[in-house]
């Protein structure tokens, strides 16, 4: 592209030649120019919009600041949101505590408000004067939230393990046989070797004579199933319960059963009447205690539970 300059001080024309890089270089220079200026002209718009007080100027500074601030808002109802979730399952977790702490309490006869884990303990004390008070920021609030959750989650799991524990060791003293079998304060021959009073020998007494009137309800030391309900030609009308691992209970000499051999029966629960049958000189209930059908000393399963039991030795 060539331009030619005509000026009444020049002898003559001159000619000036412009290739399409230079028509480039200028184009992007003017353009360059332009976008600066109308930068340049909107900063100073906003910048001093308060003082010009030109509508459309004003109008164009509070549409601005109305998105920045929708934006803060939008980004903070997020965080909001994110801390709500996380503060309901700390609640749920809270409640399972609170549900696991009375389940505890009741298996380890520990007073229930002991476990109110919902209500705020009593903090107190007076501010540090050397150290200033600090704000938390957004992030350190999050990071001790979910320290905290995580905290909550680990405790629940010590107790849950520290439940099935109790549970376990709640079962098993269950199922001994540690509950007295009849109201009886007195026994007439504790377990051992005795002078046998039909044959007048010495023989082994595999279990406790409790010295009762006929009728007495006989309950069951612990829960179980009937292994055995009938008559047999010794111990007269007895009952056998089955505690499980290799134990099992027997009560004899009874005027009446209440019960049927596969019958499951709790804690407690009256099996039988006391009285006089089979190779007796009275009424009386004869208890015994068998671990894998070799007899045991039912002494020291109830006085494990009843300390105060006055029991007999062997005569």
């Amino acid at each position: 592209m060539q331009v030619i300059l005509f000026s009444h001080r020049l002898a003559k024309a001159k000619t000036l030649t412009l290739s399409l890089r230079h028509v480039a270089v200028s184009v992007t220079l003017a353009l360059g120019l332009l976008l600066g200026l109308t930068a340049a002209l909107y900063w100073v718009s906003l910048r001093f919009a308060a003082e010009l007080k030109l509508p459309v100027i004003q109008q164009l500074a509070f549409a601005a600041q109305k998105g920045e601030n929708e934006s803060a808002r939008a980004f903070m109802q997020q965080n909001l949101n994110a801390m709500a979730v996380k503060l309901g399952e700390m609640q749920a977790q809270l409640t399972r505590l609170d549900a696991l702490g009375e389940r505890l309490s009741a298996l380890t006869g520990i007073r229930p408000q002991e476990f109110r884990l919902s209500e705020t303990p009593g903090l107190g004390g007076a501010p540090a004067t050397s150290v200033a008070p600090q704000d938390l920021s957004l992030a350190e609030f999050n990071g001790r939230l979910a320290a905290l959750s995580r905290d909550m989650e680990q405790r629940t799991d010590m107790l849950g393990v520290l439940e099935a524990q109790l549970f376990e060791q709640t079962v098993k003293k269950k199922a001994l046989p540690t509950m007295m079998p009849v109201n009886a304060t007195f026994n007439a021959s504790g377990f051992g070797m005795r002078i046998d009073p039909f044959t007048g020998q010495r023989a082994m007494h595999e279990g406790v004579d409790f010295l009762t009137d006929p009728g007495t309800p006989v309950v069951a030391a612990a829960g179980g199933v009937v292994q055995f309900a009938g008559f047999h030609p010794q111990y007269g009308q007895v009952v056998d319960i089955d505690h499980g691992n290799d134990l099992v209970t027997r009560y004899a000499h009874l005027s009446k059963l209440l019960v049927r051999e596969g019958a499951v029966v709790q804690r407690g629960r009256a099996v039988a009447e006391s009285g006089n049958s089979g190779r007796s000189t009275g009424p009386h209930l004869h208890f015994e205690v068998r671990f894998r059908g070799v007899a045991q000393n039912p002494s020291r399963f109830l006085l494990a539970a009843n300390p105060q039991v006055p029991l007999a030795r062997a005569k």
